[in-house]
């Protein structure tokens, strides 16, 4: 019978390895699975090369639009993901009970509002239909876009996130159309004008001097970050890679690769803090 115990153990020791989970690479470099989507796929290319050089490997996973990199984070696919503004994140956690945390801020991707029919703001008509992306926070981001360019204003209690119900006057009649954001570009030729994420318009070949009119005040609760599951807030490696993201050598390489559409935003996460309520004292 004692015979048997020795092969039972490795057989349990072969099964205990194979399910758990290393971070170390078989050269020794810490690994790290960073979700993105393609719009900062040369950012990360880019921090992928200088991360090699401090002993961190980064395997990069690119989502399409048709799946949240938050869905991935929450159930351990990835490690940390940065494709979000720090609304985005607030309004997912809120809907699906997660505790996704932010634990760097990256850049500012102004929204525009862009169109192909007209070349200002005052040239839109009473009643045109103006798409804007149908999920709640950058519905909300969208609105105060449009209230910026003195189309339409919200209500006194605006929280953030976006709906009809958020309009509070709309003098001009304006219809919103909420469509899915990564289709923005394509309503274009069938509407007045369509808000635009920056990432979303940076893909379908769209410069931000292209825009009617993009966000400048409007986009402090919209810093994009980093992310992590809570328990991996304080991770080293994953500050390391948070470091190098806001090293002066990735600002550069960020404004010279993406001529002016991104806007490197280094702040600290409390100041991030402060404007998550940006809101709350109005």
């Amino acid at each position: 019978m004692k015979k048997c115990i020795l092969p039972i153990l490795l057989i349990l020791g072969v099964l205990l390895a194979g399910c758990s989970s290393d971070s170390t690479n078989a050269g020794g470099k810490q690994k790290v699975k960073v979700g993105i989507r393609s719009s900062e796929l040369r950012t990360w290319e880019f921090l992928k090369e200088q991360a090699e050089k401090e002993g961190v490997e980064i395997e990069l996973v690119n989502f399409s639009s048709a799946y949240d990199p938050n869905e991935a984070l929450a159930e351990g696919d990835i490690d940390i993901n940065a494709f979000q503004h720090v609304a985005y994140l607030d309004s997912f956690n809120a809907n699906n009970n997660t505790d996704i945390v932010p634990i760097g801020t990256t850049i500012i991707a102004p929204l525009g509002l862009y169109s192909s029919k007209y070349k200002s703001v005052e040239e839109i008509p009473n009643g045109a239909q103006i798409a804007v992306p149908n999920d709640q926070a950058n519905w909300g981001r969208a609105l105060l876009l449009l209230q910026e360019a003195k189309l339409l204003e919200v209500v006194d209690d605006f929280d953030g996130n976006g709906g009809q119900d958020k309009i509070k006057e709309n003098p001009k009649k304006i219809k919103i159309v909420p469509v899915d954001g990564a289709s923005a570009p394509r309503v274009m030729e069938d509407t007045a004008g369509s808000v635009i994420n920056n990432g979303v318009a940076v893909e379908a070949g769209l410069n931000l001097n292209d825009a009617l009119i993009y966000e400048s005040s409007t986009a402090k609760p919209y810093i994009n970050i980093i992310a992590a599951r809570s328990e991996d807030q304080d991770n080293e490696i994953y500050r390391k890679l948070v470091d190098l993201y806001q090293s002066e050598k990735t600002a550069k390489f960020i404004e010279e690769t993406y001529n002016g559409n991104y806007i490197p935003t280094f702040i600290t996460l409390k100041e991030l803090s402060s404007y998550k309520e940006i809101y709350s004292n109005k």
